[in-house]
């Protein structure tokens, strides 16, 4: 911590979850899946603290088990499918705080739904906040296809017009890299996210590449069993 800032971690994990019943305690190589989220961020050494926010009293329990604080439990009425996450992350940080002034710079929202997400991969981006000194950072990775390849689709399923000539012509390889959040990391300067309520800044914000393998963010079954099949790999690797 000694080479960091004053930082916070946040992982907001409520208990429902619909297209996969349960995730956040489902267990992925051994241990639930929101383990692997606060273990990454204790060994980053990066945080004052490590919080969850979750309404669920089998989370907090976990959570407290493999070394998170819980030092509050989110109310219902911010734990719903449409809850935007800024409202929970600011609930979480005057929770914290009391309503007296806050005594980090950043926080980092880091979604136990990127269970790959490593402690270095923590700390390069927190290297990249302070080496830019920016507001924000956010994390990203390349697109799996290249967006010029989509498009949508008329009601009769019509393919005129779908992809442009010139696209059709153009080697894969020769197209230009797109990337893609992939919401593992969220690193945002605490007033500003605040008083302008969002954690993407229009301004001094800057991105953190990652693999896709580490981007991995489980959603639904088949993000769960891929994501179960790289966790396996890299915890043998481990041992």
């Amino acid at each position: 911590m000694s080479d960091y800032q004053p930082y916070i971690a946040i992982i907001p994990a409520r208990g429902g979850s619909k297209r996969l019943p349960g995730k956040n305690l489902l267990p992925l190589a051994g241990k639930p899946l929101i383990a692997w989220t606060i273990e990454s961020a204790i060994r980053s050494e990066v945080f004052d603290r490590v919080v969850v926010s979750t309404d669920d009293p089998l989370i907090a329990a976990v959570a407290v088990q493999y070394g998170a604080e819980v030092p509050f439990i989110r109310p219902a009425n911010l734990a719903t499918d449409s809850t935007p996450t800024i409202e929970v992350l600011t609930h979480a940080v005057k929770e914290l705080t009391g309503g007296s002034q806050v005594s980090w710079t950043h926080m980092a929202c880091l979604q136990p739904t990127s269970p790959l997400r490593t402690a270095e991969n923590i700390r390069q981006a927190a290297r990249l906040l302070e080496a830019k000194n920016a507001d924000a950072v956010i994390s990203v990775c390349q697109t799996e296809h290249s967006p010029l390849w989509a498009n949508t689709l008329p009601e009769n399923l019509s393919l005129t017009g779908f992809i442009t000539e010139q696209v059709q012509k153009t080697p894969s390889q020769q197209l230009p890299v797109f990337y893609r959040l992939n919401g593992a990391i969220y690193f945002c300067r605490i007033d500003r996210m605040l008083s302008e309520q969002t954690l993407f800044l229009p301004t001094s914000a800057y991105a953190f590449i990652m693999s896709r393998e580490d981007s991995i963010d489980v959603d639904d079954q088949v993000d769960f069993e891929l994501a179960a099949i790289y966790s396996k790999k890299r915890y043998k690797r481990i041992t």
